[in-house]
């Protein structure tokens, strides 16, 4: 195997893990609730806590991989993943498994900041989207398989079975990794790290992500008016640093670096809360058991599966701006018809529009990636992959507090039990409608981007 081969195959395996965790939890949720007594802003959190930390951990991560080598941080965060996971398969209360999701985080966001660079500084700009499309479709891998897999052994193991399946592949995964992953950037700064502004910045954004879904009564404004206060004040650090945390003049004026990132996060912001909420449906209003739900939910993720490294190759030759915006306009069609369900609606118009939100999705991230990653000169991978992998990560937190807020105004916070059917539709529907909206919003900065070939 060829060190090139050596390095896709390696992150493209890291790549798996992750989302594979996710989806595959959303599928055990409900019956995690019943045995943990978990309510479902509760519940909310146990995906939440996870993205809420590797979103904070990130961007540091990041900055600290390009200056003292991503190697070293790849394989910790396969480490620290690893145990975390043991940690949540133990957990015996709410409050243990929430805390063992936290950590779970800092090691995903280890594995975030550091696989892209890796894998975007071993190929040539000719073939950066057709190794980047294989590197999101293992992504759209772990999606597929999740909720099968999850809701096989939730059926027939118990949710715990799903934390051990997860270590058992990480286990699996670093002998590899160690052994093959040889391609290193050297240490490319010598400055300071910027302690200050990853303090504001992390504590601004747990803020941001406590406060949403109590808003908008005063103990939601407090913590969220406060994280946007931090949020500027970090701008102002980084603009006064003289190592900062995020170099904002390095982007300043990088129109497509700027409109793909602010995409992305509309896009994740708009469509990760997706297998959650349907999850919900499925198995609460709906009935049906924990493995038939995930054989329903596998649809979107096989269609960006098969069709994401098709995306990136047409990303190399079409202009990603107009791939990843067509992706988007079929999202908003997707997610608009997801507010039109109801307890009697067909298994089938629900497999259809996951395709349809499927191919948007293969449609939108791998060129969006490929854009972002070819807008920056090589010396600055590591902190363009950790800004776009924030802007996952902390879309994806929006979503799900998006949806916490919904449960929380529809549902009451007292009475936001997962029996309460009639609460939980209406709350999936609001919150559809609510994506659907942001996703025209995503479409507009996809659109307004620019080209990265002149």
């Amino acid at each position: 195997m060829s060190s090139r081969h050596s390095v896709l195959f390696v992150t493209t395996l890291s790549s798996f893990l992750t989302p594979f965790m996710g989806s595959a939890i959303n599928v055990a949720l409900p019956r995690m609730g019943s045995e943990l007594g978990m309510n479902t802003i509760e519940l909310g959190w146990v995906s939440t806590a996870y993205l809420l930390a590797a979103a904070i951990f990130l961007l540091p991560f990041g900055r600290l991989a390009d200056n003292l080598g991503r190697k070293r941080f790849f394989i910790g965060g396969l480490v620290v993943f690893i145990l975390a996971a043991l940690a949540s398969a133990i957990a015996g209360d709410k409050v243990t498994l929430i805390t063992a999701r936290v950590v779970n985080g800092a090691g995903g966001a280890l594995l975030y900041a550091t696989a892209v660079a890796i894998l975007t500084s071993a190929y040539p700009k000719a073939e950066r989207g057709k190794v980047l499309g294989i590197n999101v479709a293992s992504v759209y891998l772990g999606l597929s398989l999740g909720p099968t897999i999850g809701g096989v052994l939730t059926s027939s193991l118990g949710w715990r079975s799903i934390f051990a399946f997860i270590a058992i592949l990480g286990i699996i995964t670093l002998p590899i990794a160690i052994r093959h992953l040889k391609t290193d950037h050297k240490p490319s700064g010598t400055g300071t790290f910027d302690l200050k502004g990853s303090l504001v910045y992390g504590i601004s954004l747990a803020l941001i992500i406590y406060g949403f879904p109590k808003l908008p009564g005063f103990e939601g404004l407090l913590p969220f008016g406060l994280g946007i206060a931090g949020f500027f004040l970090f701008v102002r650090i980084e603009n006064h640093t003289a190592s900062p945390l995020l170099e904002m003049n390095v982007f300043k004026g990088n129109q497509v670096f700027i409109f793909s990132n602010l995409a992305a996060f509309i896009n994740y912001s708009a469509t990760f809360a997706l297998v959650f909420l349907l999850s919900f449906y499925l198995q609460q209003v709906r009935g049906l058991p924990p493995a038939q739900t995930g054989l329903i939910l596998m649809a979107q993720p096989v269609v960006m599966t098969l069709l994401s490294p098709l995306a990136g190759r047409l990303s190399d030759r079409i202009e990603p701006a107009i791939v990843a915006s067509a992706g988007m306009g079929l999202t908003v069609i997707g997610l608009g018809a997801f507010a039109f369900l109801d307890a009697g609606s067909s298994l089938s118009f629900i497999i259809i529009l996951q395709m349809i939100l499927g191919l948007g999705f293969a449609l939108f991230s791998s060129p969006n990636t490929n854009a972002v990653m070819s807008s920056v000169n090589p010396s600055h991978y590591g902190v363009a992959s950790a800004t776009l992998g924030t802007m996952r990560l902390t879309g994806q937190t929006v979503s799900m507090g998006i949806s916490m807020l919904m449960f929380a105004l529809i549902m009451g916070k007292g009475s936001s039990g997962i029996e309460n059917t009639e609460g939980l539709l209406s709350s999936i529907r609001y919150a559809f409608i609510v994506f659907a909206l942001i996703s025209v919003a995503g479409t507009f900065f996809s659109m307004k981007r620019g080209k990265i070939r002149t």
